[in-house]
């Protein structure tokens, strides 16, 4: 399974019947799945349907999700207030040997009796509307995939930068690992040295006392769990990378193991090397863990 970034973008439009409609999905990095919609009044029912596609796709991320419907074609209809209209015509059968030469009522006359007649704009029978809701969601899926396929494209661009820097993690390591200071005879020359000279600085100093300490201090600050931890993690970074899917949490756990690692072998090093390959693990390290937050 591919790895899929959590930042991406996509557009759909399209027409059905007199609607023209446009979809617009953006989403951020984000620590789990948060869909965010802005639809037009009256299609608020899209809501269920449109959570389920992209949580098809999506697990993880901030979704913007945009939808704007216009009408291409306005339609207006004559609405005749049917209780005043009958009420107006039983008034004129009552009146009519009242009055002087009754005449036929003009439809201008109707028009400007105000609430007997009123033009609304014309509404869509349920079939239609049923039938750009099925456009509009259509639509919609075609944007969820077009938004799939981006997250898909950045994430493998993602996958092979932070291969990259765990090679290079893996080569501080052995850095490291390989230093001369870390070697046996080099760190008794080293200890054999210090003790001659804090005993010729005071001979009142208990020899084998001193050895113990010095003893104790050594296996202290030896770098061989911290070296065999980050060389185990950095397996795990590669099989996670390899497998794929939404392993952005705990590539980012891994990243926090790498950085406790690099902190206790700048803590225990006393040799310059050392530091010096600690201090290039740590940036390293940062940003593997800053590329890692785009990852879902």
């Amino acid at each position: 399974m591919a790895l899929q970034s959590m930042t991406g973008f996509a557009r759909s439009e399209g027409t059905s019947g007199r609607y023209r409609w446009a979809w617009e999905l953006r989403s951020v990095n984000g620590k789990g799945l948060d869909i965010r919609m802005r639809l037009p009044q009256g299609m608020e029912g899209l809501e269920p349907e449109i959570r389920r596609l992209l949580s098809q796709y999506v697990t993880r991320g901030n979704v913007q999700v945009g939808l704007t419907v216009q009408v291409s074609e306005n339609r207006v209809e004559a609405v005749v207030n049917r209780d005043a209209l009958d009420a107006l015509l039983k008034l004129r059968d009552d009146l009519g040997d009242g009055l002087v030469d009754p005449a036929p009522i003009r439809l201008d006359a109707l028009l400007s009796i105000r609430g007997l007649v009123e033009f609304k704009e014309a509404s869509d029978d349920p079939e239609a509307i049923a039938s750009r809701d099925a456009d509009i969601l259509a639509g919609l899926e075609r944007a969820v995939h077009s938004l799939s396929e981006m997250r898909r494209i950045e994430g493998d661009a993602l996958c092979r930068l932070l291969s990259d820097q765990v090679s290079h993690i893996e080569d501080l390591a052995r850095t490291v690992e390989a230093d001369p200071s870390r070697q046996p005879d080099e760190i008794a020359r080293r200890l054999e040295s210090q003790i001659n000279a804090l005993i010729g600085a005071a001979a009142t100093l208990d020899r084998d006392r001193l050895h113990a300490e010095v003893a104790l201090l050594a296996t202290r600050a030896d770098l061989r769990e911290e070296i065999d931890r980050l060389k185990a993690h950095v397996a795990a970074a590669r099989d996670l990378l390899a497998i794929g899917g939404p392993v952005g949490r705990k590539l980012d756990f891994i990243a926090q193991e790498f950085n406790r690692e690099s902190n206790t072998i700048c803590s225990k090093s006393n040799a310059v090397a050392v530091t010096s390959a600690g201090i290039e693990l740590k940036v390293v390290i940062d940003q593997f863990r800053e590329q890692v937050q785009n990852l879902e």
